[in-house]
This record gives C-alpha cells, structure tokens and sequence, in this order.
C-alpha cells in the first residue's frame, strides 16, 4: 500500500479544490493548529475511556465529541476526513503526526530564509503520512472504527 504521493515533499500542499499553498501559508499554520487541537482532544478522550473516566454516553465525552466535529469543520471539506482519536495507541500517533507537521511548517520557512536539505521537508512530509496510517491501523488491529468526521446540517 502507497502511504505518500511526494507531492508535499518540496513544501507545498493541496487543499479542497486542488489549490496547492506553502506549507507554512498563514491559512495552513491555522489549519495545522486546529489539527493539533483535534488530536490533543482525541488523546484526552481515548485516555479517559482506557482509564474508566467517562463511559460510553456520558456527557462528557458527547461533549467533546461534538467539540472535535465543530473543530474538523474549520477545515477545509475533505473526503472521509478522519477525527484524531479511537484507541489510546491512535490518538498518540494522531498527536505525533500533527507535531511532525508543524516541524513540516517550521522547516520549510527555515528552508526559503536559508539553507535547508531538501531531504529534511521530505522525510517530515512522509513521516506524517506514515503516521496517520500507523494511526489507522493502531485502531484497526485493535477492532476500533476510524471515526469519520460528519459535516453538520
């Protein structure tokens, strides 16, 4: 299975309607910041779950389930968007991969004010990807839905 398409590896990215922009675009250091939130919010939800906090129902995790829906639909519409969350083990790899692409964001201004590997935004870029799909399968093996993100009416 392909897990990258090398088309971020020179600091560019694509978003809803095939514009491509900087890495490190305002829109995208947003976009990426709400990214870290969502995750940091799957991870305290699936810690809770795992240490008998919340159960299934309770308000608390109703509550900050539909916080990371809101927070999803700041993005921009993708297809099967996937909330950062599910197993313990996801939301950590979920955490990691969106701190990997803010280093993506740092190092590519780092890398047009000066000199940078080019290899450096390359590996950041597919060490994401191979996170998000690590992520995936951490909830997979364990029997755990992905959790789709579902626009609101």
């Amino acid at each position: 299975m392909k897990i990258y398409t090398r088309k971020g590896d020179g600091g560019q990215t694509g978003i809803w309607g095939g514009a491509r922009l900087a890495k490190d675009a305002p829109r995208m250091e947003a976009i990426g910041c709400v990214d870290e939130l969502n995750a940091a919010i799957g991870l305290a939800v699936a810690t809770a779950q795992r240490a008998g906090c919340f159960n299934s129902g309770d308000q608390v995790l109703d509550l900050l389930g539909s916080v990371q829906q809101d927070l999803t639909g700041m993005l921009p519409e993708l297809r099967n968007f996937i909330v950062p969350g599910g197993t313990e083990t996801a939301a950590h790899l979920h955490v990691a991969r969106t701190v990997c692409r803010r280093a993506e964001r740092r190092v590519t201004t780092l890398r047009r004010d000066g000199d940078v590997n080019p290899d450096v935004c390359a590996y950041l870029n597919r060490l994401a990807d191979l996170l998000f799909v690590l992520a995936r399968y951490a909830n997979h093996t364990a029997g755990a839905a992905d959790i789709i993100w579902a626009p609101r009416a």
